[in-house]
């Protein structure tokens, strides 16, 4: 069974901070398995999943969804990420095995991966017809400073954060995730200069997450109110019956010249990176279970 990663949410500085913790390292290897990732492109899409799954904590239904792309100049392409208020999480990247040296600290560098220009987009969808769409420039490639510039243009919620992924000489996910502050309307200076003060000592969250989990870095902030557990998980929502239902809504002549001009008809997942492949005598299965629907 897929592991799953860990969300904690509570208040902090008398409840007028609203604070988060999430460890997504098994989000990130169950990534990594799937598409078989660079050690930086892990640490993007990881960052980058790790962001996503602190927005979608926010929705408000189980069936509401929010996707995020990040379209840089990078050597990496784009990078997209969806989920849903289950936290079911998916994700990729656009060229997964693609590399670069690592940067004078000998840390991975993402920023060249995503590329110092392009833009980050939000679109939410909380079904009620009119999807909110969020678009802030990227300002530095490294994930967690454009999310932050993010919230502030694009969410008017000024929110202090910090990404990382943390990957093993075997290219496995050793800790990854976030945390994140939000102070809420209203809250006083005394709680921004907390915030301020704080947010400096989780630059390297990853490795936090590796040796404490979520829940020490949580203690050691002292939560003031119980606190919300969640569990994000990889899971795409393909399968080959919706393919199957896409192909039915191509219609039987349409389908047919697929097959004539290819042999057979292939659709392939981006976000779990799997193909399904169909043959003449599938699709024939296909349209005679519909006919015999229909009737």
């Amino acid at each position: 069974m897929q592991k799953k990663g860990k969300l904690l949410k509570t208040l902090i500085c008398g409840g007028e901070v609203s604070l988060a913790v999430c460890d997504m390292t098994a989000v990130v290897n169950e990534a990594i398995r799937r598409h078989h990732l660079s050690p930086v492109a892990a640490a993007a899409l990881g960052r980058t999943m790790s962001a996503t799954a602190y927005l979608c904590s926010w929705l408000k239904e189980e069936k509401s969804s929010l996707s995020v792309t990040i379209d840089g100049d990078g050597v990496g392409g784009k990078i997209c990420a969806v989920g849903d208020g289950a936290l079911r999480l998916r994700g990729f990247v656009e060229h997964p095995d693609a590399s670069l040296p690592p940067r004078k600290d000998h840390k991975l560098d993402v920023g060249g991966f995503v590329g110092r220009h392009g833009t980050l987009t939000v679109i939410r969808d909380d079904g009620d017809g009119i999807p909110f769409v969020g678009t802030s420039a990227l300002l530095t490639g490294e994930i967690a400073e454009d999310f932050s510039a993010y919230f502030l243009s694009s969410e008017q919620r000024p929110t202090a954060l910090a990404l990382g992924v943390r990957i093993g000489t075997d290219g496995k996910c050793l800790g990854a995730g976030g945390i994140f502050f939000q102070p809420l309307p209203g809250a006083s200076e005394e709680c921004l200069s907390f915030i301020e003060g704080a947010i400096g000592k989780y630059s390297n969250i990853s490795l936090l997450i590796e040796e404490e989990g979520a829940e020490g870095i949580l203690a050691g902030l002292s939560p003031e109110t119980p606190i919300e557990v969640r569990e994000p998980y990889f899971k795409c929502r393909c399968s080959r019956r919706r393919i199957s239902s896409l192909i039915l809504s191509l219609g039987r002549h349409e389908a047919e010249e697929i097959l004539k001009e290819q042999g057979k008809i292939s659709v392939y997942c981006h976000y779990c990176n799997t193909a399904y492949d169909f043959t003449k005598e599938d699709v024939e299965t296909i349209f005679s279970k519909e006919g015999k629907h229909e009737k």
